[in-house]
């Protein structure tokens, strides 16, 4: 099959198209990706990222078979316009549209890349002086997802971190070079829903807290 996989829950703007086939031994093929670092032009680059991706595929938007989108957690804004952004692929093209933890494809490329030996500790850019993390344990989430401040999140039990630079440097930990979700590693999360055809669960964003923007009225209240 098919699929279009998108995430803007991370600073880089990420779109791909990946071949899964049916066989539960397969890995996802990525055929075209694009990834372009910069959270603030999410909305002006996804859809032509898209666009170009399908093209270097060789496969038009009536060719695709699902589309998997990264829920986050991310920043309010970033975040909605993936999966918007995919939300009107999938009604337009009547395709499912399967929702995937963003900070889960990041520790599917490390399993995938480096294999699944001992404990993982995954962390994004939350802002405010916070991550977004979670831990992982034989290629399965264990803890999280949830925001903190670095230092409230001890280390251990992880023997590895990965995620986003800035932050795994926090951790006295070695850190893996994966950084932000792939369209193979969202894909890959969502490999057991394709196959099976099951029905995807409705899009909830993972947020984490309220947006940093309120109404005019909430703020003077």
């Amino acid at each position: 099959m098919l699929v279009l996989a998108v995430d803007t829950a991370t600073p880089a703007v990420t779109s791909g198209v990946v071949r899964l086939d049916r066989g539960h031994d397969s890995r996802p093929e990525v055929l075209a990706a694009r990834v372009t670092d910069n959270p603030r032009a999410h909305a002006e680059v996804l859809t032509p990222q898209i666009l170009e991706c399908l093209a270097e595929a060789g496969a038009e938007p009536s060719d695709l078979d699902a589309i998997v989108v990264g829920i986050g957690p991310g920043p309010f804004t970033g975040l909605r316009v993936g999966m918007a952004t995919a939300a009107a692929f999938g009604d337009a093209l009547a395709l499912p549209v399967h929702g995937v933890c963003s900070l889960d494809a990041i520790a599917a490329d490390v399993r995938r890349l480096h294999g699944a030996d001992g404990d993982l500790l995954v962390v994004t850019d939350a802002r405010r002086r916070e991550i977004y993390w979670a831990r992982y344990a034989g290629g399965h989430r264990v803890e999280g997802p949830e925001v903190r401040k670095p230092a409230d999140l001890p280390a251990e039990p992880s023997v590895r971190v990965a995620g986003s630079p800035a932050h795994t440097s926090l951790f006295d930990l070695p850190a893996v070079d994966v950084y932000t979700p792939s369209p193979a590693g969202l894909v890959a999360v969502a490999a057991e829903a394709l196959r099976t055809g099951a029905e995807p669960e409705p899009l909830v964003p993972l947020y984490l807290r309220r947006p940093d923007a309120v109404e005019t009225a909430n703020r003077r209240a």
